[in-house]
């Protein structure tokens, strides 16, 4: 592994020599530690890049990107990498928010998207799409965590700890914090901007989308899926796993991610 880039403050990794490069964002409550195996997997024949959002690194100042903060940092890391090509996204949970985004307002800086688990969650179809009681358990997990980071310190730390518990999800608890949770303090308080500005996705671009089927509720709309599987340029893949589908199945996601890259 080369020497980390340092951009705009944050640690950027680089593996691998591959002619296509492959960005890799995460989400919550994870670090870029979430994409190991994927790294491992495909440094053989792609380009790896992956880092951890502002905030989230457990003992980093707390501190909250906005949205145009968050596209702008993405902006100079994938110019930095890959400035005369484009490159892969590879994104989950609000990984594929922010990714999403910043392929709407750089279409030609994005040759592919990955994305695992998180499709038009913004969007009216997937709004219709699910039940009252899904909509409830939508609202109440992420109060809660915009709640743990209004809160903060131990108690805000615990509050997170203890949803990262029951939500199964494979980062170490140690490692989580109330620090990461401000991307759901904007979104429903509206600090630091709000994510008003955000733009419906409307993929353009080659893509596969990976999604664990054993969920309370899905993070996109069937119209999404049938949409995507509809294009011969786009594949859709079900696995049976929860949201965290490259920690639960990572042999099946990797082979399926380097199959539709065109890695050996």
């Amino acid at each position: 592994m080369d020497a980390p880039l340092r951009i705009d403050g944050v640690d950027v990794l680089v593996e691998g020599e591959g002619a296509t490069t492959v960005v890799m964002l995460h989400g919550w409550p994870d670090t870029h530690r979430l994409w190991d195996a994927q790294a491992a997997s495909l440094k053989t024949s792609f380009r790896c890049v992956r880092f951890t959002l502002p905030g989230f690194e457990s003992g980093q100042p707390r501190v909250a990107r906005s949205l145009a903060q968050t596209i702008d940092l993405l902006r100079a890391v994938v110019d930095a990498v890959s400035p005369a090509q484009p490159v892969v996204l590879l994104l989950h949970d609000w990984g594929c928010f922010f990714g999403y985004q910043f392929a709407m307002r750089a279409p030609t800086r994005v040759a592919k998207i990955v994305g695992v688990d998180i499709g038009d969650a913004r969007s009216p179809s997937y709004a219709r799409s699910l039940t009252i009681k899904a909509k409830a358990m939508v609202v109440a997990y992420q109060c809660w965590l915009a709640l743990a980071w209004r809160v903060g310190g131990r108690l805000g730390d615990a509050m997170t700890r203890a949803l990262a518990r029951v939500a199964h999800a494979p980062a170490s608890p140690s490692a989580v914090h109330a620090g990461m949770n401000y991307p759901y303090d904007i979104r429903w308080t509206g600090s630091h901007g709000s994510y008003k500005s955000a733009v419906p996705f409307v993929p353009t671009w080659p893509m596969l989308f990976i999604y664990g089927s054993r969920k309370p509720f899905m993070f996109h709309s069937p119209q999404f899926v049938a949409t995507l599987a509809a294009r011969d340029d786009c594949r859709v893949l079900e696995l049976e796993t929860g949201h965290w589908v490259m920690t639960q199945e990572p042999e099946r996601f990797n082979d399926a991610v380097r199959g539709w890259l065109g890695g050996a």
